[in-house]
């Protein structure tokens, strides 16, 4: 048996369906979440948040504040100035991308509508709110920069003078040769005006810190909602002027992220900056209303794009001019012009064209600020060129699956370096619509279609393909800012009892991460699934890492927790031939015992072999290796990501009386490499599908013309229920990376990049009758009635 078939050893779990270990505790509500947690003399913080989108703070009378029952101590930004140092949200290798300075309280000027001005410090969270009641500001309103279309046009206000204008980040990208291609006088060129709208994630979980300073030992324990543990390590220690290996940041059970909990955020600084004033630990929830306003939003965005289709059906060059909007701050520290650097990334990407033009615009505003939200960009990007597709074949009489037949990039053409300078190893496009389309039983779907058309039901079908980059390299964080690892570790243990501990830089934020780990290393070493248990999201005591973001999960953490677990299983057998005087290449690890390779007879239980190590050393040969523990990291180094890819379809009704929109069905079939847990992985698919709909349908930050919320609540901002969800078909094409042992690719955002593009479609399809379309998301009533012609 080769020794890659470690991923198909004799009791391999990897492509088993087999129940999340930790599945039982939080059911039984035995989850430990930030805020279940208590410490001696724990304080609250609330802060006080600015009304106004834009604002000058003439003064602040705290008075009445301070005095108040329960309140420990109120501190305005002036004072937190002096703890914490701000931070700037660029990266250098996204040249000519600028931010102002922010800090953890607004000292004289309030930039968006929630940001937080003042904290006050009480015995309860109740206390401190009421308290921050009692504080009088004096705020001079200013002119807010509300509309990004208009931020860089002349008049409008420049939101930090300091740095010219409101253009935070402009990248342009030519490929190939597009204006040969659009100039071809026998080609059609068709054109649209995309818009996404603002949306956020909406945890289950709002976001929470509690921050305890002990100043015996001079050093800071940050229980944190977090996706990557190790980074704000660094974040605290450089903005409080600490030693990383004196902050310590524990991230335990999260309630869901979706990217949302991996960055910055000024009311967390402040906390951890309260609890280093104070000398005594402080926590800090957001509740839903104020996570409205400050959890980071995403997918504001506006984009023209055209393609140019020859006759006979191949799309020779696509262009995008993309405006977006991201607040009044780069995000620190993965920055707010990735998005839009993904959508240049990833417009026109599953496709062989001989043109390709792309501009991002990225600019300020005084609105909530904007950053990396569950498959950053990739909706957008999707949603886009699919729309594109559509036109085109529409626009030359063609089928939409037979278009993207002819133009898909082929499954054995790789590997392929395309015209937005992306380096692909290995795709299935073509097996994936394939299969796709044979699931849907497209013939018939078309034929039902369009029976029920001829009665006055208008159903249609939405079909897009996609890619989603997974695995990043080093390549994607470059310097600026604070370190981001794209590494990962992992430590296995074989202790005395024979079971196996596991500790690893990726998180767990409900996606099943522990699964994943757990699964991968029973089967490297060789033990039943029920002797493992894992530990993540804590500085002190994993391997260091990169965390869980960009589907990495698996890809990278999975990877360095195979080789962790090989490496192990190699070590006990070396100790083992010792014991039974057997050559260690004779043997192998099955069912928590040491067997013979060859015939799979048990020679010695772990246990045994843990005992002896462990407790009787003395019993073993002098020069002979003793380690039971095993510790590897892993970053890619081929390609600067690990490219997956799907395909999509969505079949559902329009109302043309009333504009609403009926999911009947939703097929998704994706290619992510290895399907370590196929069930884990068909919830994540189907998550995704169901957070790419509430995008499409439903979620909507909406403003006001001064820059207010008016979506500030659930009961103004819809989200997905599961009564209006369509059932959701899930299936796989495997391409493995063979850039690891594993082949295991991200899973977590293929979901939601391709389902928007799919639902534009359809409705785009069931309205052609009619001659109307919408390109604008959320698809609305309201939206659909306007493409109708009825209001």
């Amino acid at each position: 048996m080769s020794e890659l078939s470690a991923v198909d050893r004799p009791n391999s779990y990897i492509g088993r369906s087999v129940p999340r270990p930790n599945a039982k505790r939080l059911l039984a509500g035995r989850g430990q979440y930030v805020d279940d947690l208590r410490l001696p003399r724990m304080v609250h913080v609330a802060f006080l948040r600015s009304p106004h989108a834009h604002a000058r703070i003439l003064a602040i009378d705290s008075t009445a504040a301070k005095a108040a029952p329960g309140v420990v101590r109120v501190v305005t930004g002036a004072e937190m100035a002096a703890v914490c140092t701000p931070w700037v949200g660029v990266l250098h290798h996204l040249k000519g991308l600028k931010s102002a300075p922010q800090h953890a309280l607004a000292i004289d000027r309030a930039c968006w509508q929630g940001e937080p001005v003042v904290a006050v410090v009480a015995r309860t969270r109740a206390e401190a709110e009421d308290a921050v009641g009692l504080i009088e500001v004096a705020w001079e309103a200013l002119p807010a920069a509300v509309d990004m279309e208009a931020a860089l046009a002349a008049g409008t206000l420049v939101i930090h003078p300091e740095l010219g204008d409101n253009l935070a980040f402009q990248r342009e990208h030519v490929g190939g040769e597009p204006d040969s291609c659009f100039a071809d006088p026998d080609g059609v060129v068709v054109q649209a005006t995309f818009h996404t709208g603002r949306h956020t994630g909406v945890c289950l979980e709002g976001r929470a810190i509690l921050a305890d300073w002990n100043p015996a030992e001079g050093r800071l324990t940050a229980y944190h909602s977090n996706q990557a543990p190790h980074m704000m390590q660094t974040v605290f220690a450089k903005h409080l002027g600490l030693r990383e290996g004196d902050v310590r940041v524990i991230c335990r059970d999260v309630g869901g992220s979706y990217g949302i909990k991996v960055h910055v955020y000024p009311d967390e600084m402040a906390t951890a900056a309260l609890a280093r004033m104070l000398a005594r630990p402080v926590k800090f929830s957001a509740d839903r209303i104020e996570g409205m306003v400050s959890d980071i939003h995403a997918r504001d965005h506006r984009i023209t794009a055209r393609a140019a289709v020859t006759k006979d059906g191949t799309i020779t060059a696509m262009e995008i001019d993309d405006l977006t909007g991201i607040g009044p701050y780069s995000v620190y520290p993965r920055t707010s012009a990735v998005e839009g650097n993904q959508v240049v990334n990833l417009c026109g990407g599953p496709y062989g064209l001989r043109g390709y033009k792309a501009r991002t615009t990225v600019v300020f505003q005084n609105k909530t600020p904007t950053c990396q939200y569950r498959a950053v960009g990739h909706p957008i990007a999707t949603a886009v060129t699919e729309g594109l597709v559509d036109l085109a074949a529409e626009a030359i009489g063609m089928d939409p699956a037979e278009i993207r037949r002819r133009n898909l990039l082929p499954d054995d053409g790789y590997p392929f370096r395309n015209l937005a300078n992306l380096a692909f190893e290995g795709l299935s496009h073509h097996a994936c619509l394939t299969k796709l389309l044979a699931m849907m039983d497209y013939e018939a779907l078309k034929a039902e279609r369009d029976a029920l058309r001829a009665k006055g039901v208008y159903r249609g079908i939405g079909i897009a393909s996609f890619i989603e980059l997974t695995n990043p390299s080093p390549f994607m964080y470059g310097i600026g800012g604070a370190r981001i690892s794209a590494m990962d570790g992992a430590t296995v243990r074989l202790d005395p009892d024979g079971s196996i501990a596991i500790a690893s830089g990726v998180t767990e934020q409900g996606q099943g991460t522990e699964a994943m780990l757990a699964q991968i290393v029973a089967g490297a070493v060789g033990v039943d699934l029920s002797r493992v248990r894992v530990t993540t999201g804590d500085t002190e005591t994993t391997p260091y890492g990169g965390g869980t973001w960009a589907s990495r999960g698996a890809g990278i953490g999975g990877e360095a927790a195979l080789q962790a677990g090989n490496a192990l299983r190699e070590q006990i057998l070396v100790i083992a031939g010792a014991m039974l005087q057997a050559a260690p290449e004779s043997l192998d690890v099955r069912g928590g015992a040491v067997v013979d390779r060859a015939t799979g007879a048990e020679r010695l239980a772990l246990e045994e072999l843990g005992r002896i190590v462990y407790f009787r050393g003395d019993t073993l040969p002098k020069d002979l290796p003793r380690e039971l523990v095993a510790t590897r990291h892993y970053t890619p180094k081929d390609y600067p990501f690990a490219f997956t890819n799907g395909a999509q379809a969505s079949y559902l009704e329009v109302d043309v009386e009333t504009g609403f929109v009926t999911l009947l069905k939703h097929w998704c079939v994706e290619d992510c490499g290895t399907v370590i847990n196929p069930m884990l992985v068909d919830e994540q698919i189907r998550g995704g599908v169901v957070q790419g709909l509430g995008g499409a349908l439903l979620e909507h930050c909406v403003y006001s013309p001064e820059g207010q919320l008016l979506t500030g609540s659930l009961a103004d901002y819809l989200l997905p229920m599961a009564g209006e969800m369509p059932d959701i078909a899930v299936a796989h094409v495997e391409t493995p990376t063979k850039e690891s042992a594993l082949g295991a690719k991200g899973a977590g955002e293929a979901g939601t990049a391709g389902a928007p593009a799919a639902v534009q479609n359809a409705i785009n399809d069931a309205l052609r009758p009619f001659g109307a379309r919408v390109f604008a998301q959320p698809f609305t009533p309201a939206r659909i009635l306007t493409a109708l012609g009825k209001i």
